[in-house]
């Protein structure tokens, strides 16, 4: 029975869950609370370790209820039922984008998706950089700067980039 529940809770929120992970959590939060799955201090531990482990922030808040609740199994179950809905979706409007692909309203609407896209990757970088750079320290303005050199120019790897970054601002900004 918990399967079944931990199921439905988390098909609900991969359906009608908009606006990314963080946005999710109140109705994954609501979900735990109404089928008594867990308590406000643990969820607040959930979306800490939900935050820190690579992969989106409501599959992993699915994936530590289910386990919290019902071992691997719950895991499973509820990890697949917020997945389900969102790879429904995806089915869907791909068949319709394909099926319509020569369509001057979708070549439209892909017109104006993409700039969009774009104004919403650089207004999250203006917010990050606001963040990274409110004090103006140098630290931060070089590991910016090398960061941009490293992975433009040389092509080196993001993820490497980013780690070294996060121990050298561990060292010097921390």
């Amino acid at each position: 029975m918990i399967y079944l529940k931990l199921f439905l809770v988390f098909a609900k929120i991969g359906l009608f869950g908009f606006g990314g992970g963080l946005a999710m959590l109140p109705m994954i939060y609501q979900g735990a609370r109404d089928f008594q799955l867990m308590s406000g201090d643990e969820f607040s531990n959930l979306v800490a370790i939900s935050q820190v482990t690579p992969g989106p922030l409501a599959v992993n808040a699915a994936t530590y209820v289910g386990y919290y609740s019902a071992g691997l199994p719950g895991a499973l179950v509820a990890t697949f039922g917020e997945a389900l809905p969102s790879f429904i979706l995806v089915l869907i409007t791909c068949y319709f984008i394909n099926k319509y692909r020569e369509s001057k309203a979708v070549e439209g609407a892909f017109a104006g998706i993409r700039p969009v896209t774009v104004g919403l990757l650089a207004s999250a970088v203006v917010f990050m950089g606001q963040s990274a750079f409110a004090a103006l320290a140098p630290v931060p303005v070089i590991i910016c700067a090398a960061s941009i050199v490293l992975i433009g120019k040389f092509k080196l790897n993001p993820i490497f980039i980013m780690i070294g970054a996060g121990v050298i601002g561990a060292f010097l900004c921390g």
